[in-house]
């Protein structure tokens, strides 16, 4: 089981924050364009809720398209959500959302726990590639908020 940890914190109220982040639609603006992501399933537009299933495809080695599917398991406005991957290209992928005001702001964190699969190839698949493309998505999330929302003092 790999674990990674994001925080991010953003000048927004609790509220701005949770509306941003909780809408399915968004999550294309925080993707590099790179990955090709497209939500696939209905209903998208509507802001998160426990069971729902969103499907997407995205293209993360040699732009072959792979589908993935997320339920949002957990939800309590305005503190944290969780997704997990249905069906998809890992073995398993837990992604928290959390969301705690702080002082002029709020601030986010991502804990992501997941497996590739594979034994021994999935273990080096992860270390010469995968953990790194997540670190660049995460990267890239983090300059896209501050181009969209300003930084944090």
């Amino acid at each position: 089981m790999h674990y990674l940890t994001y925080v991010h914190n953003l000048p927004l109220t609790i509220e701005a924050a949770w509306d941003f982040f909780s809408s399915p639609t968004n999550l294309k603006t925080l993707t590099p364009e790179y990955l090709d992501f497209q939500i696939t399933s209905q209903g998208a537009e509507e802001k998160i809720y426990p069971g729902q299933i969103i499907s997407y495809t995205v293209k993360p080695l040699l732009k072959i398209p792979f589908t993935w599917v997320t339920e949002i398991t957990h939800v309590e406005k305005l503190r944290y959500f969780i997704d997990e991957q249905r069906f998809g290209p890992y073995a398993f992928w837990h992604h928290e959302h959390r969301f705690m005001p702080i002082q002029n702001g709020v601030q986010m964190t991502d804990k992501i726990y997941y497996t590739v699969g594979f034994g021994p190839l999935g273990k080096a698949l992860n270390k010469l590639y995968i953990q790194q493309q997540i670190e660049t998505i995460f990267s890239f999330r983090k300059a896209k908020m501050i181009s969209l929302f300003g930084s944090h003092n």
